[in-house]
């Protein structure tokens, strides 16, 4: 009824711009410059703007000590770098650093590059080249190939940088289990930690980590049940703090952490391995991997990418930090090395489910959309619920509602009586949009039963009901309902205004979509609920101002139909 998704804002995910072009690469790359007489520049440079054209050469930065013989691999660089194709990109960065080996604003673009692309060489040249003036997380790509390779002084010397720069708050614990590799005493760094609430977190749950490392096994496991929180974090830090508890010999106190029903949780229980070592590595990458599971969850960024990098780098058997790399290499477009780390994660690893389900995840936001669902059929097809509930969402989000509500149905069922109101509400949604409106009611009324306050499933019942042509006065109810236990949710305010105006209540409804539409300026139903209603109290100005804002953004079908009434005004309701 084409307002399903806005409205109920279901458990689905819209793909993302097709990330294919994001990754070609422009024909065979430009030989390297280096070498190339200063005589010939202006040849070059001419050679640069056929290649990038006039406009683009001029929006390039160019370093401020570039000479001519390295200028057209910058700017391939940089045009690579805009276009999303990293690997060309990288290869090229690294050309024009070699020709300036000393110059900052190529090495400041190409360590990004580097990171992106997976180039660790080049990231660490480019590191060097940047000296004081490298990122903050340039220290821990140096600090986690130091671990990885033992070498103690390095590490310190990186992790006294770390201290004064911007991540300071991982500097105690980094020096704690440092300290513990150098056979110190590693307890008192963390005592000295800054004391604000994110270095007091770090600062305990390393100390648990430590403790169990030392031997300390019953103080270990009582601080760190002090301070395990819920959700992904807890099984993190269960499935690392179990790991060395498995190293240590002590399989029973491990399995105590092994609790619950998580995939990982489950998968980690029933092959535990042979357990893992305390060393400055492991430590690095445990903490780093704490840090990037709460990040990953904001904006896509380089901090989150360069912490997954360097969790791998520091204990490459991590493979929590492999699916955290992935998912963070996926967010920034770099769809295809997402793809590849998460094929390194082997079967047997506690991460393999979830890797399989990132995998999905990664192909679907890329737009590949008959990739994941391909995927996402396979993974489903052992009745695990979670998958199942990723098919039905990734259905529903390419529009095939009719073949979602089975596999909706499937989940409700296996439940055995314990299904959640929110899959009757993605079952009756589905239905909905196939066309089965009898079907979809029971489903919808079942969610509000199960959850009588839970405005989404109040709204979205209510809105259909009047959509169907239902009476109007028991869908207000539940619209008013709605609105009251959430007051500010534009999709609620529309529909209890739209509730009115159908009502025959014109004037009482006009505030209310007014208020949604200022709150959702480019959704296309509220803007037209919008110039419905100013044409029912005589605005017929404002009325066709509102139609043609929602013609702007609509599908040519819609924008059609919006036109009929933009010259004729709205069709009379029986």
């Amino acid at each position: 009824m084409g307002r399903t998704i806005r409205t109920c804002k279901l458990a689905r995910r819209s793909a993302a711009p097709s990330a294919v072009d994001r990754h070609r690469e422009h024909g065979s790359a430009a030989r390297s410059s280096r070498g190339v007489a200063a005589a010939d520049g202006l040849r070059l440079l001419a050679g640069a703007r056929r290649l990038l054209g006039g406009a683009a050469l001029a929006l390039v930065a160019l370093p401020a000590s570039a000479s001519t013989p390295d200028l057209l691999a910058y700017m391939q660089a940089r045009a690579a770098d805009g276009d999303g194709a990293s690997g060309l990109a990288a290869r090229r960065y690294a050309d024009a650093l070699a020709a300036v080996p000393g110059d900052t604003g190529v090495a400041a673009h190409a360590y990004r590059q580097a990171i992106t692309a997976g180039d660790l060489k080049l990231a660490f040249e480019a590191a060097a080249t940047l000296g004081h003036a490298a990122p903050a997380d340039a220290d821990l790509l140096i600090l986690a190939s130091a671990a990885a390779h033992d070498d103690l002084p390095a590490a310190q010397a990186a992790i006294r940088r770390i201290g004064k720069s911007q991540l300071a708050v991982l500097s105690a614990p980094l020096a704690a289990w440092a300290a513990l590799a150098s056979g110190g005493d590693p307890l008192p760094l963390l005592a000295a930690a800054r004391d604000d609430a994110v270095a007091r977190r770090f600062a305990g749950e390393t100390r648990a980590l430590i403790l169990i490392a030392q031997g300390h096994t019953t103080e270990g496991l009582a601080t760190l049940r002090a301070v395990l929180g819920t959700g992904q974090a807890s099984e993190d830090m269960r499935i690392i703090a179990a790991r060395l508890l498995i190293g240590l010999g002590k399989a029973a106190e491990a399995r105590s952490l092994l609790i619950g029903d998580a995939p990982a949780i489950a998968a980690f229980r029933a092959r535990p391995g042979t357990g893992s070592k305390p060393t400055l590595g492991f430590g690095m990458s445990a903490l780093l991997t704490r840090v990037v599971t709460d990040l990953i969850v904001g904006p896509p960024g380089p901090l989150p990418l360069a912490m997954a990098q360097a969790a791998v780098i520091a204990y490459p058997a991590n493979d929590r930090a492999r699916l955290l790399l992935g998912y963070a290499l996926g967010r920034t477009g770099e769809t295809n090395r997402a793809l590849a780390t998460l094929a390194t994660i082997a079967a047997d690893s506690p991460y393999a489910q979830a890797a399989k389900g990132g995998r999905v995840q990664i192909l679907a936001d890329a737009g590949r959309m008959n990739e994941a669902l391909v995927h996402a059929e396979a993974l489903a097809k052992n009745g695990d619920t979670a998958a199942l509930q990723r098919y039905a969402d990734l259905l529903s989000g390419a529009t095939r509602p009719a073949d979602a509500a089975p596999i909706y149905r499937r989940i409700i069922d296996q439940a055995k009586g314990e299904a959640d109101w929110s899959v009757w509400l993605q079952y009756g949604a589905a239905l909905d949009e196939a066309g089965d409106w009898p079907g979809a009611h029971r489903a919808l009324a079942q969610a509000v039963r199960l959850a009588p306050d839970e405005p989404l499933a109040l709204n979205y019942l209510g809105y259909a009901q009047i959509s169907h042509g239902e009476p109007v006065g028991p869908a207000q109810t539940l619209l008013e309902k709605a609105s009251r236990l959430k007051p500010q949710d534009a999709a609620i305010t529309d529909s209890l205004g739209w509730a009115y105006y159908l009502s025959g209540e014109p004037k009482r409804a006009l505030p209310l979509i007014e208020r949604a539409a200022a709150a959702s300026p480019t959704d296309i139903e509220v803007n037209e609920h919008l110039g419905d209603v100013y044409w029912a109290v005589g605005r017929r100005f404002a009325a066709r101002y509102a139609w043609r804002a929602a013609q702007v953004v609509a599908d040519a079908e819609n924008a059609a139909r919006l036109a009929v009434k933009i010259a004729n005004g709205p069709a009379q309701r029986p």
